[in-house]
């Protein structure tokens, strides 16, 4: 019979990471479509504080550092898809504000038409990832507890475009 004693303590097991991925102070690479978001957000931000068209916009987006390091596709969609749709977007978002949407940071008004966007049209991206990164794009760009909000406004909308998704995943009420 073999003894504990036989296996050194502080050998890490063989084929393991030391470490989780995402563990606390473990770098994480964000993801190209993570980089689409960002650089979606940096456009719509613009977009809202310049009178520029989009199409200004968007090329002076795609001359930022690492912008070749995004899915170039989804930020299209999400740029040009918020810009030409935003008033259909704040339609779908007027019922869950408790502001109007003039109120909202600009910030805060471009991560929600990004959820938005996501949760109507990407339907690849799962409803509860497209929340998330909308949360993520908010405590990165936004105010204090403008995640908070966020994920409020989008959670609630979400039954509305992704009912069947939102009820498969969520527990039936007892």
């Amino acid at each position: 019979m073999s003894d504990a004693s036989d296996t050194p303590k502080s050998a890490p097991l063989q084929g393991r990471p030391a470490r989780k991925p995402g563990a606390p102070g473990a770098p994480r690479a964000k993801s190209s479509r993570r980089r689409a978001r960002e650089f979606a957000l940096q456009g719509l931000y613009e977009w809202q504080l310049n009178t520029r068209d989009g199409g200004s916009v968007d090329a002076h987006i795609r001359e930022q550092e690492d912008f070749a390091r995004c899915d170039r596709a989804h930020y299209d969609a999400l740029l040009h898809g918020c810009i030409d749709q935003c008033a259909q977007l704040d339609a779908q978002l007027l019922q869950f504000l408790d502001r109007p949407v003039e109120e909202l940071s600009p910030v805060e008004h471009a991560v929600l038409w990004i959820g938005v966007y996501e949760l109507s049209h990407c339907l690849d991206v799962p409803y509860k990832v497209a929340i998330n990164e909308a949360v993520e794009l908010a405590k990165s760009f936004g105010g204090t507890d403008g995640h908070k909000y966020v994920n409020g406004v989008l959670d609630h909308l979400a039954p509305q475009l992704r009912p069947d998704e939102v009820k498969a995943a969520r527990p039936a009420s007892r």
